[in-house]
């Protein structure tokens, strides 16, 4: 078998975990790494055997890949994708999409227009365990949801910006607020709010983004949906998404799903990391050995409107509704 050249483009710790993920796969070879900052390039293109770039136009032309990586942070969305659509190659692209709502927008056309093979980081989709919930809540619908993304602040200098990084929902809560999509349906309301911590004296900080944020969902089903994000924390407390059905409680995070009907609590761990699945996944539709992924860029779009709403919300202190997944 012909192996399937993959282009990368960032070279940060995700670019890395993708990198390491790609290199365990049967018939895959990464052939570059691109990234304006020469030594981390050089770095991990030296541990992976590929040829690294500071340009990602000259990585495309000059290694002709069959599929390119994107992962980069959420400001630096837009330009890369574009040189990719423009080559007509399949593209895996890392949430968040975007740090804002345009440019999403933009690339969702484009990506229409290039009809190629897309895949998104939206790894939590990729959970095996996914379908014995959805086969449950199929037979009893929830009526509740409580997610939760209560973490600390990332050590990267652009994550406190919201226009670095669109802010914690945007940029973490976003998980959570896909599987609230895939599993309840599309929200149609949302209402927000936010607070930040008042500082010491002589203390500073020039983030903007929100420390704490609560958020509520009216679904289209019916059902309504409680968000509750926080980057207060010294380390990551929980990122999970509860159901409640009658008689059953699901709760579901990036390791696995517990069901609780009141008689028993069983713990359902999943036979693949869904961060080894999401790739996996995506090189088998860029062979044309699946029809596309569970993860294409359409969907994220979708989620990343969801939480561009509730970023909205939360910074206007107003509803913001939302039709067919547009907001309005």
């Amino acid at each position: 078998m012909t192996a399937t050249r993959v282009a990368v483009i960032g070279a940060g710790s995700v670019a890395r975990r993708h990198v390491g993920v790609l290199g365990g796969l049967p018939g895959v070879a990464v052939v570059a790494i691109a990234d304006p900052v020469a030594p981390a390039a050089e770095a991990l293109a030296h541990e992976c055997g590929a040829q690294p770039f500071t340009v990602a136009e000259q990585a495309l032309d000059a290694t002709e890949p069959d599929a390119v990586y994107i992962c980069v942070p959420p400001f630096a969305h837009g330009a890369p994708e574009k040189a990719v659509l423009a080559r007509g190659l399949a593209m895996f692209v890392e949430k968040p999409v975007a740090a804002d709502l345009a440019v999403a927008e933009e690339l969702a056309a484009l990506v229409a227009e290039a009809d190629v093979v897309t895949g998104t980081g939206y790894h939590w989709r990729c959970l095996d365990v996914l379908a014995t919930a959805r086969r449950m809540l199929e037979e009893s619908p929830a009526l509740l949801a409580s997610g939760y993304w209560l973490d600390k602040r990332p050590p990267v200098a652009w994550w406190g910006r919201t226009d670095r990084s669109g802010g914690q929902v945007v940029e973490q809560l976003t998980h959570v607020l896909d599987l609230t999509r895939l599993l309840l349906g599309e929200a149609r309301e949302v209402f927000a709010a936010g607070a930040r911590r008042h500082l010491p004296a002589g203390e500073e900080d020039e983030s903007d983004v929100d420390d704490v944020t609560a958020a509520t969902l009216r679904l289209a089903s019916g059902a309504v949906a409680t968000l509750a994000a926080t980057s207060l924390l010294e380390v990551k407390h929980r990122a999970s998404l509860h159901t409640v059905s009658r008689g059953l409680v699901l709760e579901l995070s990036e390791t696995g799903l517990v069901v609780d009907d009141g008689a028993s609590r069983v713990e359902h761990h999943p036979q693949e990391d869904p961060k080894v699945a999401v790739d996996r996944e995506f090189i088998e539709a860029v062979r044309g050995e699946r029809e596309g992924t569970r993860t294409s860029y359409d969907e994220a779009v979708r989620s990343h409107r969801l939480a561009c709403a509730v970023a909205e919300s939360a910074r206007s202190g107003l509803p913001v509704r939302l039709v067919e997944g547009d907001l309005r």
